[in-house]
């Protein structure tokens, strides 16, 4: 496993919350259709979608809610670490930050800061491509 594992299922977690707040909101949207809107003197039987669309919303919520304190903890885990390498990631994946911004804070060169980064990329995407490729490598005896 790569140290920057973190990088990975954090970033996965938050394509994920973003996924699920779309699907939120359009749920929502399809509900007040159902109460209020166009489809409000629609008759609904047990089985149909429209009487299930309170139900999908508290699943959505549901799954949002645990993913966004899985989101938290490996935040509250990743400020823990230390050095340069985890740093400069922090700043630019978790805060949002720019690169220069990042150098800044750290006290370094922008174009330092940007070596780094492009070095930390490279060392994540071998990381990732050579986990793929081992795992493909085995043999049955």
């Amino acid at each position: 496993m790569s140290k920057f594992a973190w990088l990975k299922d954090y970033r996965e977690l938050e394509y994920e919350i973003a996924y699920l707040d779309l699907n939120l909101e359009r749920t929502k949207t399809e509900l007040k259709r159902w109460v209020q809107g166009d489809l409000a003197k629609v008759k609904l039987t047990s089985e149909s979608q429209g009487s299930k669309v309170e139900d999908i919303i508290e699943q959505i919520e549901w799954e949002l809610a645990h993913k966004m304190n899985n989101l938290f903890n490996i935040k509250k885990l990743v400020k823990s670490f230390e050095g340069l390498e985890h740093r400069i990631l922090i700043g630019k994946y978790i805060d949002h930050k720019t690169l220069e911004q990042v150098a800044e804070e750290l006290g370094y060169s922008a174009q330092y800061i940007y070596n780094k980064h492009a070095q930390i990329r490279r060392m994540v995407s071998f990381a990732e491509n050579y986990t793929v490729k081992s795992s493909h490598n085995i043999t049955l005896s």
